[in-house]
């Protein structure tokens, strides 16, 4: 994925699925400056949030602009 669309993603109102490593997480922030985004997961909302790499996230086949 890249910047531009995963910050679409953050900032839209409705929660949009993101696929990080085969797993469905939602998108909180993205820091333009180090291509990084912050992360939490769907199935388990109050785990702690990841901060990972932009471009390791992918969205499901049925949401790809």
């Amino acid at each position: 994925m890249n910047i531009e669309r995963a910050q679409q993603i953050a900032q839209s109102d409705e929660l949009v699925d993101v696929i990080y490593y085969g797993a469905s997480y939602y998108i909180d922030q993205v820091d333009e400056t180090s291509g990084m985004a912050r992360i939490y997961s769907r199935e388990n909302p109050d785990d702690p949030m990841q901060t990972v790499p932009v471009i390791a996230l992918t969205e499901p086949d049925s949401f790809r602009v």
